[in-house]
């Protein structure tokens, strides 16, 4: 079984990776543990052509921020007796993400999900629900326990 886990430095993603971690999963199961960087948009150069795509660059800090929360992720997964790929694809989560299913034949998605609502979620989008929408394999989103002590 395939599994992808997407992680960022959220308390939620932090969730999803403990309940990752506490499952049994099939014999040869492989966890790829991915963090999607979001590159900030930059201007187009003046006299560029409108139809060009903005460029895009991720700063060698958000590289190394994202490498290294991937790491530690993989590093608790296999501590668990789980076995790990890394990916730290650059693009828009819910793009990269679904990329990644098909292009890594993944059985299972899992997910921390933000609980945002009403016009935080209208305004800021949800990888999660987006996911779960248009992935083409099963999508485990794990939600907070508001019985779970902090």
């Amino acid at each position: 079984m395939r599994i992808l886990i997407a992680v960022d430095q959220s308390p939620h993603s932090a969730r999803a990776l403990r309940f990752v971690s506490r499952m049994r999963w099939p014999a040869g199961s492989r966890v790829i543990v991915t963090s999607v960087m979001t590159p900030p948009l930059s201007p187009p150069v003046a006299g560029v052509d409108a139809g060009v795509s903005l460029m895009v660059e991720v700063s060698a800090e958000q590289v190394a921020e994202t490498r290294t929360r991937v790491a530690e992720a993989e590093a608790e997964l296999r501590a668990a007796g789980i076995a790990t790929e890394a990916r730290t694809p650059t693009g828009d989560p819910r793009d990269v993400l679904l990329r990644l299913v098909e292009d890594e034949r993944v059985d299972l998605i899992v997910m921390g999900s933000h609980g945002r609502t009403g016009l935080a979620k209208l305004l800021l989008g949800s990888v999660s629900s987006h996911v779960v929408t248009h992935a083409r394999c099963s999508v485990l989103v794990v939600k907070e326990d508001p019985h779970e002590k902090a």
